[in-house]
């Protein structure tokens, strides 16, 4: 019989939002993981994967279902779990020395121990010398190296790694991730499992002996897939790139609504709009458009032609998917004859077919233009759109959701908006036309 290291079941959370009714982030999730085992956790924006990574640090409590370590139930902090953060999280006003010391310290460690096992931590993750310098004074890669020498010198049985790779240029976040593995590989830290949470899906791959993988708002487990493929794994072999495509596969494949949840399946006017800018979803289009892809691509190598990470190109394609201008399946991408049409298309016609499509599909940018279209000056403050989003979402996402429709908003001339003063109004000469409309 495995052994489980962490075992939820059935956990939910969810959040205040500004209006002060609840948010669901994470919604009836089974999750295990083994004792020798690498998962690594893959999800969107708004699928929870965060949250949920506290709830197994103990760091903030699930409001249902079960969290429990080794058979224990998760009522704060655990001794035998440790996390990496993506921001470092570190004391600029302590030595590396005591940085790393700390957790031992928190643990009631003797000084004498603490600064042993603190130097020998430092060693084995290449920081020897580096004691007693600041912060301040080092890289990126190396103040990560400290943020993980820190989480390692406690001996955790279970390490969870929060984007730990994510702030760091790709070389820098490769090689980190090579030498925690060869760590791992060569039982060189006493831990037992690693839970890795990650936009990367290449990286997912190469660390993970199973990726699991969450839908979001709220999150759920959607998938998993079990990775057999021994370590260290080749990033240009045959078998690791067919493993990559069939994960992009996985994140794109969309879930098909219950036949009674068939009606709601289009966005409403809360949806929370992808994170991407016009610039972005036009440079995605026009590398599909051309040559080598001609329309059509695979969407591992359409990301290592565009060079940018998954984390930006995901929320890309769902633009493109949701504005009709492209359609994606089974880790593939292919422009729709409205997106070749506007691959084709001049400045002028591109706007107009923007504008359309945003009318069309994106429910918050047509609620934004009927409301101004019905007021007789066509124009209106923020606050009432802000206010619907908060029903449904916290205040920053609220924020971000509206920033987007109205960057999409003006791109596609369907209204304007005054920063200075945060009104939105109908493009000049529309107002005095609509007031006016019968």
């Amino acid at each position: 019989m495995k052994e489980f290291l962490l075992d939820l079941r059935g956990v939910s959370k969810s959040f205040r939002t500004a209006e002060g009714a609840p948010r669901l982030v994470l919604d009836g999730v089974n999750f295990s993981l083994g004792k020798g085992e690498i998962v690594a956790l893959l999800g969107k924006s708004g699928s929870g994967k965060s949250t949920l990574l506290r709830i197994m640090a103990g760091l903030i409590p699930a409001d249902g279902g079960s969290v429990a370590y080794r058979g224990k139930p998760i009522a704060g902090p655990v001794e035998g779990v440790a996390m990496v953060f993506q921001s470092f999280a570190l004391f600029p006003w302590l030595t590396v020395q005591q940085n790393v010391e700390l957790g031992l310290e928190a643990q009631g460690v003797a000084p004498a121990d603490r600064q042993q096992r603190a130097d020998a931590m430092l060693e084995l993750i290449g920081l020897a010398g580096f004691g007693g310098a600041l912060p301040r004074e080092l890289s990126g890669g190396m103040r990560q190296r400290v943020g993980i020498a820190r989480a390692l010198v406690t001996n955790p049985d279970v390490l969870l790694m929060d984007e730990a790779f994510s702030a760091l240029d790709v070389l820098t976040g490769e090689t980190l991730r090579t030498e925690i593995l060869e760590l791992w590989d060569t039982k060189s830290i006493p831990t037992r499992g690693i839970l890795v949470v990650s936009h990367n899906i290449e990286e997912a791959v190469m660390m993970a002996d199973r990726i699991v993988i969450l839908s979001s708002d709220p999150g759920r487990i959607r998938s998993e897939y079990v990775i057999d493929v021994p370590r260290p794994r080749d990033a240009d072999s045959a078998a690791v790139r067919a493993l990559i495509d069939e994960v992009y596969g996985l994140m794109t494949m969309r879930v098909a609504p219950a036949p009674a949840a068939a009606a709601q399946a289009a966005p409403a006017v809360d949806y929370r709009l992808p994170e991407t800018d016009v610039n972005r979803i036009e440079a995605v289009l026009d590398l599909l458009a051309g040559p080598p892809f001609g329309g059509r691509a695979d969407l591992p190598q359409l990301a290592d032609e565009a060079e940018l990470p998954d984390e930006e190109l995901f929320p890309t394609y769902e633009a493109l998917g949701l504005l009709g201008l492209a359609h994606v399946e089974k880790g593939d991408i292919s422009l729709t004859p409205l997106g070749h049409r506007y691959a084709a298309a001049a400045h002028t016609l591109r706007q107009e077919i923007f504008g359309q499509q945003l009318l069309m599909h994106v429910p918050l940018a047509s609620r934004i233009r009927e409301d101004l279209e019905a007021e007789p000056s066509g124009t209106l403050g923020e606050e009432p759109f802000l206010s619907v989003l908060q029903e449904s979402l916290d205040a920053g996402q609220a924020g971000r959701t509206l920033e987007i429709a109205i960057e999409w908003g003006r791109y596609g001339e369907v209204y304007e908006y005054d920063f200075n003063a945060g009104v939105l109004k109908l493009p000049d000469g529309e107002a005095a036309s609509a007031g006016t409309a019968p």
